[in-house]
């Protein structure tokens, strides 16, 4: 059986990343709005790099295509754009994987789309080295599944050959769940991460771990009205098992700060104000985290 095509909309950390491990074993289309370098590297964890020429498109004039896999790793702000622009050139039954933070264009997607629609909860940390490169900063665990339960076949097929290439990977049948538990990590670190400028590790260090924790605090009790089961190990333990993995990664968060880039902040903390917003729950520290800070 020949490899699954898999076309990349979104040249972004995640997007390239995503794009140069699948490129080891299958045909790989990566398209974006500019131009970037065809040659890209990769540099790994343990600081090797590993260079490949991929095939570049751009979205905004894709030829017919028909891929296995049609990856969407746009930031959230800017996902159904992207969509409509490149479901113009591919078949409708194609299978999309959605792979943003937030937990709104997901369910908008999957009641849209007419193929399968997988979600992608990833802690992989990344950022890019300029327009050639992106770095692998942290090694983490990505689940795949689909909000209906229907297409478990394909999400196993999906994360197998995820791991395969090195990006360790699990289907899962309550990847809303995974969502929602990846929306309290992004939660307690993006934002703080952006709004002082630092690396995933310093927020280990004083006065940032206490922010952290009051910011956990804040989530965990709208996860509990919301009826979302805390993970086994823990909503402290969950979040600070991140960070210590991706200690020397920046969030995508900061990254779009330092590029004068619109940031998911609606995307990450809207849907935490709204539940709370329901439930009568004050939240002090997600509030005043929603602040502009730099980013829009």
């Amino acid at each position: 059986m020949s490899p699954s095509t898999h076309l990349v909309v979104g040249p972004g950390a995640v997007g390239r990343l995503l794009a140069l491990h699948l490129a080891a074993q299958a045909p790989v289309m990566l398209a974006g709005r500019r131009p970037l370098p065809v040659r890209q590297t990769l540099t790994t964890p343990e600081g090797e790099s590993r260079t490949r020429q991929l095939v570049w498109l751009d979205v905004g004039h894709l030829p017919p295509l028909s891929p296995a896999f049609l990856h969407l790793t746009t930031k959230a702000y800017a996902t159904e754009e992207a969509y409509e622009t490149a479901m113009r050139s591919i078949p409708a039954s194609t299978a999309l994987v959605l792979w943003q933070n937030g937990y709104s264009v997901q369910p908008l997607l999957a009641g849209r789309h007419e193929g399968p629609v997988l979600c992608a909860s990833t802690t992989e940390g990344a950022w890019l080295a300029g327009d050639d490169g992106v770095v692998h900063a942290g090694r983490g665990v990505t689940y795949v599944g689909d909000l209906d339960n229907r297409h478990a076949g394909l999400c196993r097929i999906l994360a197998g050959s995820l791991t395969r290439v090195g990006l360790e990977a699990h289907a899962v049948d309550d990847i809303r769940t995974r969502l929602w538990h990846k929306l309290a990590i992004n939660a307690a670190i993006n934002p703080l991460a952006a709004r002082f400028r630092i690396r995933n590790g310093q927020l280990r260090d004083r006065p940032f771990r206490v922010m952290v924790d009051r910011v956990i605090n804040e989530v965990a009790a709208i996860m509990e009205a919301e009826g979302i089961a805390a993970p086994d190990m823990g909503w402290h333990r969950l979040v600070w098992n991140v960070v210590e993995a991706t200690a020397n990664n920046r969030a995508s968060m900061l990254q779009d700060v330092l590029a004068n880039r619109p940031t998911e902040r609606e995307a990450i903390l809207r849907p935490l104000l709204d539940a709370a917003s329901r439930h009568g729950l004050v939240s002090p520290c997600l509030a005043g985290l929603d602040a502009p800070f730099g980013g829009k």
